[in-house]
C-alpha cells in the first residue's frame, strides 16, 4: 500500500480509502465489518464515512469494527 502525508498534519494516510456509504443498506453489518478487515489488512487506513450514510449506521458498524 502506498502512503502520503496528509497536509501538514504528519498523519500518514494510505492512497486507497474505503468508502462506507452502502454499509447497512445494502451491505449487511456483518458483510461490512468482513469488508473493514480485509481493508485493513490491505494497508488501507482512509476511511470514509458521514453521518448521513444509513442514518449513522455505517458509523456505528465501523465502530464496532475496530
Amino acid at each position: 500500500m502506498d502512503y502520503r502525508i496528509l497536509g501538514r498534519s504528519g498523519v500518514k494516510v494510505s492512497t486507497l480509502g474505503l468508502g462506507t456509504d452502502n454499509f447497512a443498506n445494502p451491505t449487511s453489518q456483518k458483510e461490512s465489518i468482513q469488508i473493514i478487515d480485509r481493508a485493513i489488512d490491505a494497508g488501507i487506513n482512509f476511511v470514509d464515512t458521514a453521518n448521513t450514510y444509513a442514518d449513522g449506521e455505517s458509523e456505528r458498524i465501523i465502530g464496532k469494527a475496530f
